[in-house]
């Protein structure tokens, strides 16, 4: 078998492999999107049948109707943009300076940054509770906020993996020409990074949409809450209505599912230039 026939193999079999693992991921979501639109005597019967018969949109408008929907949609969306924004202006300024410029304490400070890493949240899950209750933000979404205005280790290094990549005779040409730091960080940089930072943008868009653990924690006003927290409510109220339940998922998944489909080009690139140089 030449050289060229082995290349055709290769890609094939993994051409297989990535179809077979595509059908195992995408299948629990079809899934759900199925139940979604049963009426319930079909949800459970065997062999199960997975087109519905009728489909039943009524699900998804009683499922609006039993929560406030769209006050936690509208929740969700002011949080989710206005971390996703402090994660996008604050990190990649942060990744530039570690990657590029020259300062004291910079390396200490950057393995003190990977160190925080590597601890649980759950270690600083409570102390952080007792620093924004003393600051009297428990109640409000300001703690799912403001942190990230001041940047995320996992952000930052990601950043820092991709701006060491690009080439600093860039960055000494456009200071021979007298441009300032930031003019070279706005100017130059940014515009070479975007699918770095459209990652950035996606993990934590992502992160924020699907969180749990901090609207249980910081958010005790019903009106402030966010969709994980209404459909966990709308699963004490109405748990045996699984196809309401599975509605109110499907609202919740399918906008991040929208996102990643139209992004996944940039958002592979960003992931995948991050490793160039370490």
């Amino acid at each position: 078998m030449n050289r060229k026939s082995k290349s055709r193999l290769t890609n094939v079999s993994a051409h297989v492999v990535l179809l077979l693992a595509s059908v195992f991921f995408i299948t629990p979501f079809i899934w759900l999107v199925s139940t979604s639109l049963k009426p319930s005597m079909q949800i459970f019967t065997w062999p199960p049948e997975w087109i519905p018969k009728p489909f039943t949109w009524k699900n998804y408008s009683d499922a609006i109707e039993y929560i406030p929907f769209f006050t936690y949609l509208k929740n969700t969306i002011v949080i989710t943009v206005l971390s996703t924004a402090g994660a996008v202006l604050s990190c990649p300024l942060i990744a530039y300076s570690f990657a590029k410029l020259r300062w004291n304490g910079k390396k200490a400070l950057f393995a003190l940054t990977v160190a925080v890493m590597m601890i649980p949240g759950q270690v600083t899950m409570i102390p952080l509770f007792v620093l924004f209750n003393k600051l009297g933000w428990v109640g409000t979404p300001l703690p799912l906020i403001v942190p990230l205005f001041f940047g995320a280790p996992f952000f930052i290094f990601l950043l820092r993996q991709f701006f060491l990549g690009l080439p600093d005779e860039l960055l000494d040409a456009a200071r021979i020409d007298g441009a300032h730091e930031f003019t070279i960080y706005w100017k130059v940089i940014l515009p070479l990074a975007k699918p770095a930072v459209l990652s950035v943008a996606l993990f934590q868009f992502m992160n924020s949409w699907t969180d749990f653990i901090g609207p249980l924690l910081y958010l005790t006003n019903e009106a402030s809450y966010t969709m994980s927290l209404g459909l966990q409510q709308f699963q004490n109220q109405k748990g045996s209505e699984w196809g309401l339940m599975m509605a109110v998922a499907t609202m919740m998944t399918v906008p991040v599912v929208i996102l990643f489909f139209f992004t996944q080009k940039k958002f592979i690139q960003g992931i995948t230039f991050s490793g160039i140089k370490g």
